[in-house]
């Protein structure tokens, strides 16, 4: 019988290694997303608070807040929904605070046309926070990443002659680490199956 390949034998355990390590990384994963998730649903039913000076962390997403727009000072579009699930753009308003607040970002309304501006003048604001758009959401990035995530208030009403934006929503979190770590898991199967069988061909040659 022949000896088996040290090198090549080397490099496929360490590959193999590897993925059953990502693979139980993705379960680890896992239950710290669904820690989180149960955060978000406790925190839509906790009460209203003041939007925080400092707009920042996945621990304040989903809950109740208000706040107040002193003055509008610049209006942004992103992609969005309404509350009827239809698409359209989103009006993101940076609001000043005071003459020297850090200031803060209210998703103020929806509308189906770019083009359109709102003509919200700023004041009192009811809504829900949630991710800045654009940024990489609690959604995207590990629950073990200690980047803290920017955030806004999505208005609960409309301003401005815009209809209100869709709120953001539990079904917006998905939890894929089970299938991640599954996949690994096969990987790595498959991987020895492969270096199996040619080490079965070299045998018999």
């Amino acid at each position: 019988m022949k000896r088996l390949p040290l090198v090549a034998t080397v490099i496929v355990g360490l590959a193999v290694a590897t993925m059953i390590a990502l693979g139980v990384w993705q379960l680890d994963r896992r239950g710290q997303k669904e820690a989180l998730i149960a955060q978000f649903a406790a925190n839509q039913s906790r009460p209203s608070i003041a939007f925080p000076a400092i707009p920042m962390g996945d621990e304040l997403l989903f809950r109740r807040a208000s706040a107040f727009c002193l003055e509008p000072v610049r209006e942004t579009i992103a992609a969005g929904y309404n509350l009827k699930g239809e698409r359209g753009w989103r009006h993101l308003v940076a609001c000043r605070t005071g003459a020297e607040g850090p200031g803060f970002t209210v998703d103020i309304g929806w509308s189906v046309g770019f083009e359109v501006r709102s003509k919200w003048k700023g004041g009192a604001v009811d809504g829900v926070i949630g991710p800045m758009p654009d940024q990489r959401s609690v959604i995207e990035r590990s629950v073990a990443d200690k980047a803290q995530q920017p955030l806004l208030l999505v208005a609960t009403r409309g301003g401005g002659g815009l209809q209100p934006s869709a709120p953001p929503s539990l079904e917006g979190v998905p939890n894929n680490h089970l299938a991640y770590a599954v996949q690994w898991f096969l990987f790595a199967g498959i991987a020895l199956g492969i270096y199996g069988l040619a080490l079965w061909r070299r045998q018999r040659k």
